[in-house]
């Protein structure tokens, strides 16, 4: 898992550069927080989570990396979609989304937490 967890990282930080240039290109910096979450979560958070399971690679083939790499990478995008629908005043579509996006990243990083303490030693 820790290569796939890489791999996806490396996109998000695709998608991040580009995101930023056109940002900034366009002056819509109402975008900033969708911007900085795919970096963060998306680019630094999964590389990191990745060279973790590559460098414990017990941990990084449980149930548990698996049910984490595909809570985080369906709750991140929701998240970050709820962030533009917020900067374009649309929070009855926003608060939702945010919400089972948030969620499923914050059990993702439960379960990156459970897998470490339970399998790296």
């Amino acid at each position: 898992m820790g290569i796939r967890f890489i791999k996806v990282a490396v996109v998000y930080l695709l998608i991040g550069v580009i995101a930023g240039m056109v940002m900034g290109i366009a002056e819509a910096f109402e975008y900033t927080s969708a911007h900085a979450h795919i970096n963060l979560l998306g680019w630094a958070s999964l590389g990191l989570i990745g060279a973790l399971y590559v460098l414990f690679p017990k941990a990084g083939e449980t149930s548990l990396a698996k049910a984490q790499f595909w809570m985080h990478n369906i709750g991140l995008p929701l998240l970050v979609i709820s962030m533009m629908f917020f900067a374009n005043d649309k929070s009855s579509i926003g608060i939702p989304l945010s919400s089972v996006g948030g969620l499923l990243v914050i059990v993702s990083v439960i379960l990156l937490v459970v897998n470490v303490f339970k399998h790296v030693k």
